[in-house]
């Protein structure tokens, strides 16, 4: 127990009590009255017989009262409160996760009654109630501050530094749960973006400053007392760093949820056409189970609206370690196979006897995904080459609507004359076209380069060749290259090219000198570039050369792989929707999955739009009025073009709570608290006693003057 104002109690007690007990002391003075008898006046009489100012103190219940109600009063003024704290104030810090597993309903006695993150809520709240507040009589001292910040895939603040904790409050409040993933680095950047610079002081012998610099890089002030509010499941959680107060990290971890925790979930989703026959659409589909039983779950396709099969899932049971404890996920799959020869919208709903045992499946975001499928179709393509036969035999074998060989003379002459525009894709091999006059060499199309590095306006510098080597990295996950191996690709000379950051180019292959594949695409153009010369290499005899160039084909000319990893028309919670549209569009706005719109978005000059980031699964329509693109819907009047996000995240289906997290310089266990403290003040309680003990004397006073 601490008092805030001692001094002002003990200068109020020093006046006061003794105040009290002197009134006592003294005697009444008694006014002469003639009366005819004295018989019912002795007590009065016996009064007067002391004639001296002061009477001897005796026993008094009205004394004992008041000097009881005196004492409450004055430990009141001195406002004792029921934790240790320090005159300076502590900083709270507190980071609360509302990416997509904190919507699990786990770890409450009335399974499904709450979410984690409402009882995040509740207990940041409590959290901030316990603050130590501004004292109202002693000066110099501090409160308690706070900062919140909600997080997912990206982090905002909502309540600055204050010690008002309705304000607070009223924040953390405000926090709504989103389908994004888990990522606390840039809320942590935030946090320490708040601390003052620390200001390094030149001087000379002579002791006089010659200059006061401001470093960015030394963040100085008081320390921070970190509470997270979370399940763990944070992928960079040891980009944190807690600060150390007396010797101990001041950092506490408040776990949402339950180690034992599971959920069923949707975790991959796409779909291919068939090579030989576009029609035949193949739907593939993955889920994982984080259940320690073995379980069946229904995988319902529906297309446009319309069920149209319905498959069972068996998923395994997942293990756990007996040494760490960690639980190892079980995973399952279905392929959905139809003819559909028309561009669908494909959603994928899993059924997984919730409503029978809610324990089975704690996350309901990731029961449910969509893919928009385009319609079937075969590419007519165009070789623009010097004589390059590997590239020809290759691509002839091909299932073509339409394939033709020209050289660079023939090509610039259609080319002039509108006659490319009937191609769905054009291969330059070991050539590039006239630039026009705004230095684009490209026409409005689809393009595979192999041998030259397309410059000009991508931004994109070529520094020659550098020596022979090969490829140490390339994105699996990118359509095109899903099902290469190029570990064998050797190169005589590798690319030493430089992609400026910002540009929109995306490396897709790098040397040790720099990208050796890039994908570039704007509202008009999309182009692979092969930027080293293929008969340079081994690759020509390599099956994956074929399986190279088959794929971009596909990729570019007919769009029937469907990724999510890399498809304009998907995206995932978190990210922003980005795209181009034609630059006559008007009106465009965002129409989101529960039917809200979005306020007008000003496209740039390109026609770029970007809007988001994307906060809840579902499908968004791009609308605007004016010219549609090649694949665009037009309703009511407006240019419709569909987006899907989809969770199809492991880590966040995982849901079982962390237990321990890492930090960059401790462990922290939800178990053991590094700094906890609850501070009361009892004041108000006191000052009601008192009341109630004033009222108490009241009564006894009219009492005896009754009696």
């Amino acid at each position: 127990m601490t008092f805030a104002a001692p001094l002002l109690a003990g200068i109020v007690a020093a006046i006061a009590i003794p105040a009290l007990i002197i009134l006592y002391f003294l005697k009444l003075r008694r006014i002469p009255r003639e009366v005819s008898s004295t018989l019912l006046w002795k007590k009065t009489i016996q009064d007067l017989q002391a004639n001296a100012p002061f009477q001897r103190l005796r026993k008094n219940l009205l004394l004992f009262l008041q000097l009881i109600v005196l004492g409450l009063i004055l430990l009141a003024l001195a406002q004792p409160r029921s934790a240790t704290t320090s005159e300076q104030g502590k900083k709270y810090l507190i980071l609360i996760d509302r990416s997509a597993s904190m919507a699990a309903v786990d770890g409450d006695e009335t399974l499904g009654s709450k979410s984690r993150l409402e009882r995040a809520k509740e207990e940041a709240i409590a959290l901030v109630e316990s603050m130590r507040e501004p004292s109202v009589f002693s000066q110099g001292e501090k409160a308690d501050e706070a900062m919140i910040i909600a997080f997912d895939a990206s982090a905002e603040i909502v309540a600055q530094f204050t010690s008002d904790q309705s304000a607070l409050i009223n924040a953390i409040n405000a926090i709504e749960q989103t389908d994004a993933p888990s990522s606390i680095e840039e809320a942590y950047r935030l946090a320490q973006a708040q601390r003052p610079n620390r200001l390094v002081t030149d001087a000379n012998e002579a002791g006089e400053v010659l200059n006061t610099i401001e470093l960015e890089e030394l963040k100085g002030g008081d320390p921070y007392f970190f509470h997270l509010y979370s399940d763990g499941r944070i992928p960079d959680i040891q980009s944190v760093r807690a600060d150390q107060v007396e010797g101990q990290f001041a950092f506490e971890y408040h776990a949402m949820g339950t180690q034992t925790s599971n959920n069923i979930g949707l975790v991959a989703l796409r779909s291919e056409r068939d090579y030989d026959d576009p029609t035949k659409l193949s739907i593939f589909v993955g889920v994982q189970s984080t259940d320690t039983i073995e379980r069946a779950v229904d995988a319902e396709l529906i297309i446009d609206g319309v069920t149209r099969s319905v498959r069972q899932i068996d998923l395994p049971a997942a293990t756990i370690d007996d040494t760490t404890g960690q639980k190892t996920t079980a995973s399952g799959g279905v392929v959905f196979e139809l003819v559909e020869p028309n561009a669908v919208l494909a959603r994928v709903r899993l059924d997984t006897n919730g409503d029978e045992d809610p324990e089975a499946d704690v996350l309901l975001t990731d029961n449910e995904g969509a893919l928009i499928v385009p319609p079937a179709k075969q590419a007519a393509v165009a070789l623009v080459s010097t004589g390059n036969l590997f590239v020809q035999s290759a691509i002839s074998g091909f299932p073509l609507s339409r394939f033709e060989v020209m050289g660079p003379t023939e090509y610039e002459t259609k080319r002039d004359n509108g006659d490319m525009a009937a191609f769905d894709v054009v291969v330059f091999d070991n050539y590039l076209p006239r630039p026009d006059e705004q230095e684009r060499r490209l026409d409005p199309g689809r393009y595979l380069i192999l041998g030259r590095t397309l410059t000009g306006p991508l931004g994109v510098v070529d520094n020659g060749v550098g020596p022979g080597g090969a490829l140490i990295d390339w994105r699996r996950t990118h359509p095109v290259l899903r099902d290469l191996t190029l570990d064998a690709l050797l190169m005589a000379e590798t690319p030493n090219i430089e992609i400026p950051k910002g540009s929109g180019v995306v490396s897709l292959a790098e040397t040790a000198t720099g990208p050796a594949m890039f994908e570039t695409s704007d509202a008009d153009v999309r182009a692979i570039v092969v930027p080293f010369d293929i008969t340079k290499t081994n690759w020509p005899f390599d099956v994956s050369f074929v399986v190279f160039l088959a794929s971009a084909v596909d990729y570019l000319g007919t769009g029937s792989i469907v990724a999510v990893d890399q498809d304009d028309r998907l995206i995932r919670p978190g990210s922003v929707l980005a795209d181009r549209i034609p630059t006559d569009a008007q009106g465009v706005r965002v129409e989101l999955p529960g039917g809200a719109r979005s306020p007008e978005i000003i496209p740039s000059a390109d026609g770029r739009v970007v809007y988001g980031p994307i906060q809840q699964t579902g499908l968004y329509t791009l609308r605007w009025r004016g010219t549609p693109g090649p694949n665009d819907v037009v309703r009511e009047n407006d240019v419709q073009r569909l987006f899907a996000a989809n969770l199809l995240d492991p880590s966040e289906s995982d849901v079982s709570t962390q237990a321990t997290i890492a930090l960059a310089n401790t462990l922290v266990s939800a178990e053991s608290a590094t700094e906890r403290r609850r501070i009361r003040d009892w004041w108000p309680w006191l000052l009601m006693g008192a009341l109630a003990i004033l009222m108490f004397e009241w009564w006894v006073y009219n009492k005896k003057m009754y009696l």
